[in-house]
């Protein structure tokens, strides 16, 4: 009997992506709060393991060749946990191509631009002093509004984004659900939104999305959070 992980989250998009995982797969974990707005990620012993101060990251007791390994950034823990146990990571190379396409558009489009969406509409107005910008709000809305049009285009004739449900599907859901934070309407996307729903009403996604979400609470307006978040110098 092996230990089980130890998944280091915190309850946001890229958390919920290994917590998701996790489920799916029926992977016994451990969960490692790291606080976000109080600095847990910049604490000696998390950089060990993610050397890069972001969460999530995993430990995993029962690694290549029965050792210990540690793995940070999501999409590689992704990868990581669908070649481990042979699921949700295709059965030949041309699927795993599709999906890997896909894990990576999420990875360095949705992510970065959904973020920075996040960013400039909801917090950098809050900051001291406000930091009100409109070209930066409208240039990552429509940006983030452009790639969910190429989303709802590829979900045309198929139910998930690379064939079958897919790490990529459970990477880029937790950032899509989040549609209306990035001042988004989603009324002429038809295929995006039932798929929204329809990996949305999985059990396992449902599980990962409510790991610790009671702690989930809203950082405007808290200066210190902010400034650890924001302004952060090493």
């Amino acid at each position: 009997m092996h230990d089980p992980i130890d998944l280091y989250y915190w309850p946001t998009p890229n958390g919920w992506k290994i917590s998701i995982a996790l489920e799916e797969l029926g992977i016994p974990y451990k969960v490692h709060l790291i606080n976000i707005g109080k600095g847990d990620q910049f604490a000696p012993e998390f950089l060990k393991i993610s050397p890069n101060n972001r969460m999530p990251a995993i430990v995993d007791h029962d690694g290549p060749d029965g050792q210990p390994v540690s793995i940070f950034e999501s999409g590689a823990i992704l990868q990581y946990l669908g070649r481990k146990t042979g699921k949700f990571y295709g059965s030949s190379e041309g699927e795993r191509i599709e999906i890997e396409q896909w894990l990576m558009w999420q990875m360095g489009g949705v992510g970065p631009m959904a973020g920075q969406a996040h960013h400039f509409l909801l917090y950098a107005p809050e900051l001291e002093p406000p930091q009100d910008l409109p070209y930066a709000k409208e240039r990552y809305r429509n940006e983030v509004g452009r790639l969910y049009r190429v989303l709802d285009t590829r979900l045309a004739d198929r139910d998930y984004v690379a064939g079958e449900y897919s790490i990529a599907d459970i990477a880029i859901w937790p950032w899509a659900i989040s549609w209306e934070r990035q001042g988004q309407n989603i009324d002429k996307l038809p295929k995006f939104s039932d798929w929204l729903k329809r990996v949305g009403d999985r059990d396992a996604v449902q599980k990962g999305r409510a790991l610790a979400q009671e702690l989930r609470k809203p950082i405007t307006g808290d200066q210190k959070a902010q400034d650890i978040l924001f302004k952060h110098k090493p």
